[in-house]
């Protein structure tokens, strides 16, 4: 080549490195049992709540209208989310991780965070952790934390002692191994399940003072607290939700002062019980009932988080995801808000633990200047274990076979294409029966199969599986395959963690629990 030539082409090649934008700062945000019907963007007709931050993410981003949870619960959402890989892969192949469970993702998986931070990224999790620690308890001390009594319609609560204190705090005074710090995370402020003990804010490592008494009686009423245990004196609930705000808004303007791209996960613990709104958000709603403020509240505080990355100036190269974990708890009073005219659920079927679109269809949102449309709409079937592929992509890496393997990039639909990114998606009960999406079918494994289309019954209404028994067959067997490939998306064989659990098992597998099951649950 002639040396001019030469030269010039090196001056162009440099300036594009130069000119080419810097990888965005990276905020999650997810909302606890928000429902699909609880945006007023996601439900004009039938939802009441106003929602007026989310709406304004929804105008300045891509909103997404078939985007899925793992599961219709709190913890197996939140591994699938992080990881990339879906939860019944796991050892938590029903429910949610226990009061003082042991962590639910491995120490050498690769996380959302673990995989920013190779990138030089600054990391935080501020807010509900729920994937388990290993509490320093021993097997001796354990029963000074079970069965203390005083939760929701439970016995009384059992008469303090000082033993109880003296072994509260041996093990307070101790780190928590395991928590968020050493599964990606720089940094870590929250109160790990705000409706359980240990009522206090943790921080990185550490509880935030020593707990030492038990909650009174009367944080137990209304959707308050679900589990008596160690509580700092004086613990109340209100303010834990403005304090997560108050920590998010730190976070973010630290990282941008300091020049540092950031990731920050914030998994808040509202509109989850404890149902405590703070006194400026008491009747807002307008239409008679806690939860419906408490959601304005927690769309106010997402404001906040928006209002941050602006005032810092990072807004403009930050790219925002938010979502829910699962549907709305039909235990806070869905019935009492559809009496209202709000629909929690819009068109789906059914609540939080179900199988159904109710369950698991959540918000998703993603905002990104420069990249993605304002106010753009996509219809296609994406999940929340995609956000691995997502960030590997925009990393321009490639993930290890042993790392996201659920996970199918979301840039070509950020970028406006209109071609689905994935063509199976898994999405489970409370119970751990799964939902089997395929373009716009369901199936579901039952003793009695059902099937749905749901392009033409979004409401779940016909079961078409006795009208189709081939396509039962296929979809049966593609779940088959997914669960022995240990993956979904393209690469070598992967194991499972355990043994996964095969179904049917039995109809009932799929029903939402009555309320006094849901007690000092997530």
């Amino acid at each position: 080549m002639n040396p001019l030539r030469f030269f010039l082409l090196a001056i162009c090649l440099c300036g594009a490195t130069l000119a080419a934008p810097a990888l965005p700062n990276i905020v999650i945000i997810l909302a606890d049992d928000l429902g699909y019907g609880d945006v007023q963007c996601y439900n004009p007709k039938r939802g009441k709540i106003p929602t007026p931050n989310i709406d304004k993410l929804a105008s300045q981003g891509m909103r997404f209208t078939d985007a899925h949870s793992s599961s219709g619960v709190c913890s197996p959402t939140r591994y699938t989310l992080l990881t990339g890989r879906y939860h019944w892969r796991t050892r938590l192949q029903q429910g949610i991780v226990p009061v003082w469970g042991k962590p639910l993702i491995a120490p050498d998986r690769l996380t959302l965070a673990g995989l920013a931070k190779q990138h030089g990224y600054r990391t935080a999790c501020i807010g509900k952790w729920h994937l388990g620690s290993d509490w320093p308890i021993t097997d001796a001390q354990r029963p000074f934390f079970n069965g203390l009594g005083g939760q929701a319609g439970g016995q009384a609560a059992i008469e303090m002692t000082d033993a109880h204190r003296a072994v509260w705090k041996e093990v307070f005074s101790q780190p928590i191994p395991s928590g968020p710090t050493t599964r990606g995370f720089d940094e870590y402020f929250g109160t790990d399940v705000p409706n359980w003990p240990p009522y206090c804010f943790i921080e990185n490592n550490r509880t935030v003072g020593i707990p030492a008494e038990l909650l009174p009686a009367a944080k137990f009423v209304k959707n308050q607290a679900s589990l008596q245990g160690p509580a700092l004196k004086g613990w109340t609930l209100e303010p834990i939700l403005p304090a997560l705000a108050d920590r998010a808004v730190d976070f973010i303007a630290r990282k941008t002062k300091a020049k540092q791209p950031f990731l920050l996960y914030l998994p808040l613990t509202a509109p989850h019980t404890p149902i405590a709104v703070n006194k400026e958000w008491r009747g807002k709603s307008g239409i008679g009932h806690d939860y419906a403020d408490f959601v304005m509240e927690t769309d106010a505080v997402i404001g906040r988080v928006l209002d941050a990355l602006k005032t810092s100036g990072a807004a403009d190269n930050t790219l925002v995801f938010f979502t829910s974990d699962n549907g709305c708890a039909s235990y806070v009073g869905a019935k009492e808000l559809e009496s209202k005219g709000h629909f929690p659920s819009g068109p789906l079927r059914d609540y939080k633990t179900s199988v159904y679109e109710g369950g698991h269809r959540v918000p998703f949102i993603v905002c990104w200047p420069g990249v993605v449309k304002p106010g753009a709409v996509c219809p296609q079937l994406v999940h929340q274990a995609d956000l691995m592929a997502t960030l590997s992509e925009i990393f321009g890496v490639k993930l290890p076979d042993n790392a996201g393997e659920d996970s199918f990039s979301l840039m070509p639909l950020l970028r406006g294409g209109e071609k689905p990114v994935r063509e199976y998606s898994v999405s489970c009960a409370s119970t751990g029966t799964p939902g089997l999406r395929q373009g716009p079918w369901k199936f579901i494994p039952m003793q009695a199969p059902q099937l749905y289309n749901l392009d033409t019954d979004l409401g779940e209404t016909k079961n078409l599986a006795a009208e189709k028994p081939e396509l039962v067959t296929e979809l049966r067997a593609t779940l088959e395959a997914l669960i022995t490939r240990g993956r979904s998306s393209l690469g070598t064989v992967q194991a499972n963690d355990v043994p996964v659990r095969r179904f049917p098992q039995s109809d009932s597998a799929t029903a939402v629990p009555a309320k006094s099951k849901n007690k000092g649950k997530k």
